[in-house]
């Protein structure tokens, strides 16, 4: 098992920013506590407050995919419904 980096974008309406935020920071400590979380760090960019960033380290990409499927990722999915104007998803792998 190799080591997964996920960088999770995710740009929230203008008008539904504090809604979307909330709902983020629902997922953080419930995923910290998960098996194979090795961090899962939520950001918000200074300049664009509608724009948030996960930056996540699991042991193994099976393991981080057993996380997409809980519950409180459901949750946060029907929470945000056409609250969200974009998403983006990058699996990655340190290479150096």
């Amino acid at each position: 098992m190799s080591q997964l980096t996920i960088v999770a974008n995710i740009t929230a309406r203008a008008d539904k920013i504090e809604l979307v935020k909330a709902e983020l920071l629902k997922l953080v400590d419930v995923t910290r506590a998960e098996e194979g979380c090795i961090n899962y760090d939520l950001h918000q960019d200074n300049a664009n407050p509608a724009h948030f960033m996960f930056y996540e380290n699991w042991q193994s990409r099976e393991l981080w995919q057993v996380h997409m499927g809980n519950q409180h990722i459901a949750n946060f999915v029907a929470a945000t419904k056409d609250c969200i104007v974009e998403s983006m998803l990058n699996e990655m792998s340190v290479i150096s």
